[in-house]
């Protein structure tokens, strides 16, 4: 059955919600395949899959094009779009027009980093029928105005802000808000505050459902998160594979084992 910002919205307190990150028509297929309720086209594609070091130097046009190629899986899961990087502070036509664009490609929500400041952007596009999935504790867009990535809720005033921007967010008529890098304890008041799902990464369990790069969780990441466990070492299996064909390739004549059929 195909997943919407209702079933999602749904699904706090009847069932857990398994989300993934993808960025191209495979990845998207094999996170659909396995049971993703929802997949996010992250700004993480920048050091994930562009070679970036951080999030930041994704524009507009990168979102578009890996959102495309994402919806063209034809995926049962939700589609959802990160807004990248400064748009979501620009001017609201602005704004509304890059949110047009991301959902003309096939996105069927889009995220945006922040909380009380973006609230009121949050109910705009809601009105103009838009559905956001909101996003607060650690925001990777503000890295350097951070000054690097850190947990969020380990003193009092901070995991009030932090709550604060959640429930703003959520008041605005966020179907989802993705908790990142919150201590357990602020996840666990995140969860019973908000009337929707609270969508943990580096988190800790309690939460309504968790989210996880694809590329993190199958082994591919040269270096992951420190909170991933990963599922698979489908990295080190694609070497042995490249390295294999390889010395093949070199060596016709030696029996390197290679497949029966061409």
């Amino acid at each position: 059955m195909k997943a919407t910002t209702k079933s999602i919205r749904q699904a706090k307190g009847v069932h857990q919600l398994a989300c993934l990150t993808a960025y191209d028509t495979v990845t998207a297929r094999i996170a659909d395949e396995g049971g993703a309720d929802l997949i996010l086209v992250g700004d993480s594609m920048g050091n994930t899959v562009l070679g970036f070091e951080n999030s930041v130097p994704v524009t507009l046009d990168m979102v578009v094009h890996h959102t495309a190629a994402v919806a063209r899986a034809r995926v049962n899961a939700l589609v959802v779009a990160d807004v990248p990087f400064g748009i979501a502070h620009d001017d609201f036509p602005y704004v509304l027009r890059a949110c047009m664009r991301l959902m003309q490609v096939g996105a069927e929500a889009v995220k945006i980093e922040g909380g009380v400041g973006v609230a009121p952007l949050v109910a705009r596009l809601v009105a103009a029928g838009i559905p956001v999935c909101g996003h607060v504790g650690l925001q990777p867009q503000q890295v350097f105005q951070l000054g690097g990535y850190k947990k969020f809720g380990g003193q009092e005033l901070e995991a009030d802000a932090v709550l604060g921007d959640a429930c703003a967010v959520g008041q605005a008529g966020a179907f989802a808000v993705v908790g990142e890098m919150l201590t357990p304890a602020l996840s666990g008041k995140l969860r019973r505050a908000l009337p929707v799902p609270l969508i943990g990464i580096g988190s800790g369990e309690d939460c309504d459902g968790q989210i996880l790069v694809i590329h993190d969780l199958l082994g591919l990441t040269e270096k992951p998160p420190g909170f991933v466990r990963p599922f698979a070492n489908l990295g080190s299996t694609a070497r042995e594979a490249v390295s294999a064909w390889a010395m093949r390739v070199r060596c016709p004549s030696a029996n390197l084992g290679s497949p029966k059929a061409e």
